[in-house]
């Protein structure tokens, strides 16, 4: 028997530059696509009388961009859902993802030029649309946010037996490539907004937070998006714990300062957790 479907378009890029005199905006989107529903016919007989075509999903997306302002990654996705769901009587579901990939204003002296911009980092904004005919769930997130703190970080007192070769760190460096999703309570709310309150949140809780681990940062930062950024439920987050491996000097005939560290990428321990409500 066939046991479960589903069928989309992924990495759909879409550049809007929205012209406003000499002062334009650029959006930079990727977006993928999946749709649930009452499709099996196409896989067993061949049959594709209710299958929208994927390359019509792309065009969707450039056609509802064209007509409409781009404004929130959230909101054009629920545009998204919203034409789908409307169109499509046998979809039961369907899951619209975006990226948002950020870029700042080049400035030339003091001013900021009007159409002239730069790529600022590999951090991504996302957001994820869920809806079926009866709900929409929406949810927003931050992806390869590359952060440090070079003081303020211990490990120490873990577990130990016959393999362990780590060593007690009481003041190390932190460093990870944060990626965090959350969910909104509330449909009709200002996104742009919400999104840097959470994003700022976290931020500044990395930066004062007392670090005994990973974990205990982690937990931290997911508390503070709760307590202070009503509209979200619950907040996922992933931080791959970026290691910066202190240099022996003293085998150079130097003094060790804690200042000079090799980072490496692989292997890395990888922590995550959901704070809810």
């Amino acid at each position: 028997m066939l046991a479960e479907t589903a069928y989309g378009k992924s990495r759909v890029r879409l550049v809007k530059v929205a012209r406003h005199g000499d002062r334009h905006d650029l959006t930079d989107l990727t977006v993928a696509i999946r749709f649930e529903g009452d499709y099996d016919r196409s896989y067993t007989d061949g049959d594709n009388e209710d299958v929208l075509p994927t390359d019509t999903m792309k065009n969707t997306v450039y056609a509802l961009a064209a007509e409409h302002a781009v404004a929130e990654p959230e909101s054009f996705g629920v545009r998204l859902v919203d034409h789908f769901l409307e169109r499509n009587p046998k979809l039961k579901r369907v899951r619209v993802d975006v990226s948002e990939h950020p870029w700042g204003r080049i400035s030339v002296g003091s001013r900021e030029h009007g159409q002239a911009f730069v790529r600022q980092g590999a951090e991504y904004r996302t957001a994820s649309v869920r809806g079926a005919r009866d709900r929409i769930v929406i949810g927003a997130g931050v992806k390869d946010l590359v952060i440090l703190k070079s003081s303020g970080s211990e490990f120490r007192g873990f577990m130990r037996d016959e393999l362990t070769t780590l060593s007690d760190a009481s003041d190390r460096l932190l460093a990870t490539s944060l990626t965090a999703t959350w969910h909104y309570q509330a449909l009709d709310i200002d996104f742009n907004l919400t999104w840097s309150a959470v994003r700022r949140t976290m931020l500044e809780t990395f930066a004062e937070h007392e670090s005994r681990s990973v974990q205990h940062t982690l937990y931290a930062m997911g508390r503070a998006v709760l307590d202070s950024v009503e509209n979200v439920t619950s907040v996922h987050l992933v931080m791959p714990n970026k290691h910066h491996l202190p240099v022996d000097l003293s085998r150079l005939g130097l003094q060790n300062r804690n200042e000079i560290f090799v980072p490496t990428d692989e292997p890395y321990g990888l922590i995550e957790a959901t704070v809810t409500r």
